[in-house]
């Protein structure tokens, strides 16, 4: 499968974010501060630490700073539309995402 062009990586991109925006949101309520603004999702925990995602555009990724893990990296996955997965070790971004705020939470 050809790489993915300029303009369908930022309409799936920015359609991701936006999902993410709208679950994180539904999902944490007061326990997290959500903003997306020029391509950059924010989340900060009540808790403490902060979860940024952004667009990575020169290589077309996603990429994501996390408190818990530290610096990933995410591919859009030619044979599932709207998935990502991490460059390393494939694990899907919600999939990471979801484990790491489930076991953070759980702990406070």
């Amino acid at each position: 499968m050809p790489p993915m062009d300029e303009t369908s990586f930022e309409r799936a991109a920015e359609k991701t974010l936006q999902q993410l925006m709208t679950a994180l949101e539904e999902a944490l309520g007061d326990e997290a501060e959500v903003d997306l603004q020029g391509g950059i999702l924010t989340v900060e925990l009540e808790t403490g630490g902060t979860y940024l995602f952004n667009m990575h555009r020169p290589n077309r990724q996603i990429w994501l700073s996390s408190p818990r893990s530290g610096a990933w990296h995410f591919d859009a996955d030619p044979r599932a539309p709207g998935q990502w997965v991490a460059t390393k070790g494939g694990e899907r971004l919600q999939d990471l995402l979801a484990r790491e705020l489930n076991t953070t939470l759980a702990f406070d």
